[in-house]
């Protein structure tokens, strides 16, 4: 049997590769990396996360949470391995990004039917099947390729990632740590501000010089709102921040009596160690030396030492409603599909089901079996549901997100309880509809299965 060709090692095309290989079919998995670095990506490991180390909210009646679980029961390899290298992060599923990119990068090694082969893929191959990964960061010469197989232009967007900290230089007599609301383990480091030193921060931040931009990113730029660079959210105004990324409230100092601070910073765990810590919501595109010298301004923060500054970058992305089915298959040529943020969903975890999804149809065409679409119900079938079909002109990445699931029967006003009924409908779906497909769903951890 011919190799069905992934192209692109990050986590959707990990998913997919694994999928193909679980199915029995022999797989060549095309990273560029080592050979060719992206500006994002600093390892040759696979499913490298390049951003935060947070695959988002980890209970199931969050949207992120959702799709956590249902992957479990689909037999994803990212989410078991990122259940495995779980750091303490709150409410959040996050992972010593390290550990989790080595492990996932030797399991897919060691499997006897996937062939890992390093260097640039520049055109999408005209023959077999094709599941292309390739990412927001796709190559000159791929990208050019593609633009001339789906004869439509590419749009874009700008993403961004934030500083991280060695926790050692972090004054621990100002940070505390603590969760929103005390939910969960204590988790996040928490940096202060009272009024003034926050319009101080805020002023400096306005003020501060950015990374020039190149001309071609100039003309296309276009920042996606959930992933605002922090120094374009204080340009909105002076309480942008604190209604985002800087709110205070569910947070306070044990060890101070009195009102909630004016607005906090938060710190989130990057491995399990403590050494490192990211700097929430805190994308930027400042130059190295200003991000120093105001991110210093911040309550417990002064003598910070940064292993890795913000920086971004721009991504791409497909025009998904003109030219995919909600299996993920090209109309054009359904033998060749995608996953990842290339066909404009957002998000770790969107990722990884894409990767699931489409590895799994290009196994199943391989095999002469029908390609699958999840139900609609589930947040994983909305969510592929809804990059088929929006509406073409305004097309914009998506994250998981609870609109996106058809409504209820009956209304139901509480939001959270609201939330759990969409849960236990897309899980109850689910596993009518694995036993529909006679899927094997995930019985055992998929380490072992490597």
């Amino acid at each position: 049997m011919e190799p069905i060709q992934v192209i692109g090692g990050g986590l959707a095309g990990t998913e997919a590769a694994w999928q193909i290989a679980q199915a029995g079919i022999p797989v060549i998995l095309h990273e560029m990396r080592p050979q060719q670095l992206s500006p994002a990506h600093h390892t040759e490991h696979l499913a490298e996360l390049v951003c935060s180390n947070s695959f988002g909210a980890q209970a199931s009646d969050r949207a992120s949470g959702l799709v956590h679980e249902e992957l479990r029961r689909l037999g994803s390899v990212v989410i078991a391995k990122a259940d495995e290298h779980a750091v303490p992060a709150g409410g959040a599923l996050a992972v010593d990004r390290a550990v989790f990119s080595r492990d996932l990068t030797e399991v897919l090694d060691r499997h006897p039917l996937v062939e890992l082969r390093r260097g640039e893929v520049r055109h999408l191959p005209t023959e077999g099947i094709v599941v292309l990964t390739s990412g927001p960061l796709t190559t000159h010469d791929l990208a050019a390729d593609l633009q001339q197989f789906t004869g439509l232009e590419y749009m874009s967007f700008f993403d961004a990632a934030s500083p991280i900290i060695v926790g050692e230089s972090i004054n621990r007599d100002v940070a505390f740590l603590a969760s929103r609301y005390d939910r969960g383990e204590a988790a996040y480091l928490n940096c202060p501000m009272n009024r003034e030193q926050y319009l101080h921060f805020w002023q400096e931040l306005c003020r501060a010089e950015q990374a020039e931009l190149k001309e071609f990113e100039r003309e296309t730029a276009k920042f996606f709102e959930a992933c605002l660079p922090i120094e374009e959210m204080a340009r909105r105004g002076e309480d942008t921040m604190r209604y985002g990324p800087l709110k205070p409230v569910g947070l306070s100092d044990a060890r101070q009596e009195g009102d909630r601070p004016y607005a906090v910073v938060q710190l989130r765990q990057e491995d399990k160690a403590g050494q490192l810590w990211n700097m929430v919501g805190f994308q930027t595109n400042l130059r190295w030396g200003e991000q120093t010298r105001v991110f210093r301004l911040i309550p417990g923060l002064e003598s910070a030492e940064f292993v890795r500054m913000g920086v971004m970058h721009r991504n791409t992305f497909i025009n998904s409603p003109e030219l995919l089915l909600p299996s993920l298959q090209f109309k054009k040529r359904p033998t060749v599909l995608a996953a990842g943020q290339l066909v404009g969903t957002e998000s770790y975890t969107a990722a990884t089901a894409g990767g699931w999804l489409a590895g799994t149809n290009a196994a199943r065409i391989a095999l002469g079996h029908d390609p699958l679409t999840l139900p609609t119900t589930t947040m994983m079938g909305a969510l592929f549901d809804f990059i088929s079909s929006a509406s073409a002109k305004h097309f914009q990445p998506m994250p998981p997100n609870f609109g996106i699931i058809p409504e209820l029967p009956q209304r139901i006003r509480n939001k959270r309880e609201r939330y759990g009924v969409y849960r236990d409908r897309s899980l109850t779906d689910l596993a009518n509809w694995i036993k529909t497909h006679q899927l094997a769903s995930a019985t055992e951890p998929v380490a072992s299965l490597a």
